[in-house]
């Protein structure tokens, strides 16, 4: 398991001055959070990790919609880049699933697993999950064991964020972008209410906009 960059929980952040955002955002911010050339250096790191301990094999690559989709097209885009620059190269094929279990900003306790159905077509083959964040790990704890269910070859996890919270049960991923303090993010794909995943940056939403944008 790699350790992901400490972000440290005083850590303030960035001015939006200092910074590129839409207009129609700028007064439901507080702060850059994670800049997004930040989070590109660390995911072209991350996939140089993953092809080490992966890349000897046909890799299937399991996107976590919704929040995943923008770090799972970044990571894929440095993974074929070491496939092609490499002496040997291994077929990296994509499939997706979606697991529900928040709405608004409260957790339901539940997840849903929405593709369950397609997992068997897993069976024997070298799995990367590809998650945005991590947090209590109850997502992550449930699609385990479905997809172990099927007989994968090899199965990593990957996410770009994990939180540190107390409501955390232990679990951990393989690989980790970022270890981040008890913030409410959002960007890079990261939402609220469905808002924020056209955000470049990773930046910290402000009291305001989450009554603005409640559900």
């Amino acid at each position: 398991m790699s350790s992901g960059l400490r972000i440290p929980d005083d850590e303030k952040g960035h001015d939006l001055n200092m910074f590129c955002i839409p207009k129609h955002y700028e007064d439901d911010l507080e702060r850059v959070f994670i800049p997004h050339g930040l989070i590109m250096d660390r995911t072209e790191r991350l996939a140089r990790d993953i092809m080490q301990d992966m890349g000897g094999h046909h890799i299937v690559a399991l996107c976590v919609l919704k929040g995943g989709y923008k770090f799972f097209a970044d990571l894929l885009d440095y993974i074929k880049a070491l496939n092609q620059n490499r002496d040997t190269s291994v077929p990296l094929t994509v499939d997706f699933i979606r697991l529900k279990s928040y709405h608004s900003e409260e957790s339901t306790n539940k997840v849903a697993v929405i593709g369950a159905e397609e997992l068997c077509s897993l069976s024997k083959k070298n799995v990367l999950i590809v998650e945005d964040i991590v947090e209590t790990g109850r997502t992550m704890m449930t699609l385990l064991p479905l997809l172990e269910a099927h007989n994968p070859k090899m199965v990593k996890v990957v996410s770009l964020l994990v939180k540190r919270t107390p409501k955390s049960l232990g679990y951990k991923p393989d690989y980790i972008g970022f270890e981040i303090p008890d913030k409410f993010l959002v960007g890079y794909a990261l939402d609220y209410n469905e808002y924020f995943r056209d955000l470049s940056h990773i930046c910290v939403l402000n009291e305001n906009a989450r009554q603005k944008y409640k559900a």
